[in-house]
């Protein structure tokens, strides 16, 4: 029996477009998540995992589509294996299956680590951009999400309602994190 062919994708944001990662590759199956690499949360990650069967091919358009770093990326790719399935890296030309190619681990850790690194450089940059402007004076922060209306409407909805923060974070349009901000300034507001 011939395994299916399963897309995995993922793109930062909504208006990004997904279909261009995996665009001319044939598959039976395709799961997409709207999430940056750094969210823990990624329900189709997590429904694709449970799919995958013996014979499988999952298709990816890259390492870093995959995973937020070279620990969770190799965690992967082990799952994946383990139930006797492989999985394509387009960009970077590797498969990994049953079949353990020593070459294709040390280039797997090769990439990871240089993209880690990347990352990591990256938010150095930023830190030290941003402490420069501090410095100047040019830097006023991030712009706030919510205006002070809606801060209003969020502290009568935490009030008046039993609704999960995923639903209250979804109808205000930000991310949970966003709304566990705002909500320790209400607190320190009713307290100081």
């Amino acid at each position: 029996m011939t395994g299916k062919r399963i897309g995995y994708v993922r793109v930062s944001t909504v208006e990004q477009n997904p279909d261009r990662q995996l665009e001319g590759t044939p598959l039976d199956k395709k799961f997409i998540d709207y999430a940056s690499g750094a969210h823990m949360s990624r329900p189709q990650l997590d429904l694709m995992l449970q799919f995958v069967r013996e014979d499988d091919v999952v298709f990816v358009h890259s390492m870093d589509r995959l995973a937020r770093n070279i620990r969770h990326l190799r965690s992967v790719i082990d799952e994946i294996v383990s139930k006797s399935a492989s999985i394509v890296f387009i960009k970077e030309n590797l498969t990994f299956d049953k079949n353990k190619s020593p070459i294709n681990d040390l280039m797997l850790m090769i990439m990871g680590s240089v993209a880690e690194f990347e990352l990591a450089r990256i938010h150095e940059r930023q830190r030290e951009g941003i402490k420069l402007a501090k410095k100047n004076g040019k830097y006023t922060g991030a712009k706030r999400k919510l205006d002070a209306t809606k801060v209003e409407l969020l502290k009568h909805r935490l009030a008046t309602t039993r609704d999960t923060m995923v639903k209250i974070a979804k109808d205000f349009g930000v991310h949970r994190a966003t709304l566990y901000q705002y909500m320790k300034e209400i607190q320190q507001q009713k307290t100081g």
